[in-house]
């Protein structure tokens, strides 16, 4: 069971000697996805690994609900600044980042959305949100958090016009979101003014608060994902796991989805811990369904 593929990265390069008997893997990121279907795009890698992350009860709720509330917990936590009234910038409109702005815009704040996929940035403006290049977002913004699984997406353009006092974080990868020794190297001089802040101040006097060193903030400035959510995250792994002890010899070297049943019936289990019941369709629905003769 990996996450962010570090597991797999590391027997990969450095213990190839273990592969053989290495049946399958599991992914609980997005970061770890892209890098799986990197390697086997390029043949590296030796084994099948099933993609949890792509699962409906992982990214739907985990990633959306879950690095939502946790994120902004970690920011609300690091800085004590009333959300209500300010400019709060999120770079990137996956799931992560669809459950950030949506809490941000419940504390009250002005929601900016940064995106480079014109489908993401169209879904952002439609949900009521501003959508604007970053470059200058941020030179209104009071926050700018990060979401999006990429290198240097906050960089020296952006600190060279960012707002006076503007809080930055990273909820989406690494530490290399924001470019951190760019930061270093613009800054005239850097205090801590409460744990886990780092305040730069810039020549022309311009400060720049970096929260948690770059890392994920919801994890080195709060407590991370609720367990409640969790649960659906470690039941696909778990659920998949088993399912690679069966079929793994049969499956081909590749990323693969979680089989759609195992998604529905941690749903179904969801649910039931819950306390809450669905409908069922009848026979007749059911045929209705699958027929192209009525209706028409």
């Amino acid at each position: 069971m990996d996450d962010g593929a570090d597991l797999v990265s590391e027997l990969h390069r450095s213990r190839g000697d273990l592969i053989e008997g290495v049946i399958g893997g599991t992914e609980e990121t997005t970061t770890g996805v892209i890098r799986l279907r990197a390697m086997a795009g390029t043949g590296a890698l030796r084994y099948p690994v099933v993609a949890v992350n792509d699962a409906m009860t992982k990214h739907l709720f985990d990633n959306r609900y879950g690095t939502g509330q946790s994120a902004l917990d970690g920011v609300i936590r690091a800085t004590n600044i009333l959300l209500a009234g300010r400019v709060f910038t999120v770079a990137g409109y996956g799931w992560c980042g669809r459950g950030l702005t949506l809490r941000a815009k419940g504390h009250g704040a002005r929601v900016v959305v940064a995106e480079v996929d014109p489908l993401r940035a169209l879904q952002a403006a439609m949900d009521g949100y501003d959508v604007e290049p970053l470059a200058r977002a941020v030179a209104r913004s009071d926050f700018v958090v990060t979401v999006t699984g990429d290198k240097h997406v906050l960089d020296r353009e952006h600190f060279a016009v960012m707002k006076d006092g503007c809080v930055i974080a990273n909820a989406g990868h690494f530490n290399v979101e924001i470019n951190i020794p760019a930061l270093e190297a613009m800054a005239a001089e850097k205090r801590r003014p409460r744990p886990f802040v780092e305040e730069y101040l810039l020549p022309d006097g311009r400060r720049i608060r970096l929260l948690a060193e770059g890392r994920l903030v919801n994890l080195a400035a709060a407590e991370g994902h609720p367990a409640a959510v969790m649960d659906m995250s470690f039941a696909n792994q778990a659920l998949s796991v088993a399912w690679l002890a069966d079929n793994a010899r049969k499956l081909e070297v590749t990323v693969h989805s979680v089989p759609h049943h195992l998604d529905a019936e941690i749903a179904r289990l969801k649910l039931s811990a819950l306390g809450m019941e669905i409908d069922a369709l009848t026979e007749e629905q059911d045929r209705y369904l699958h027929t192209w003769e009525e209706g028409t």
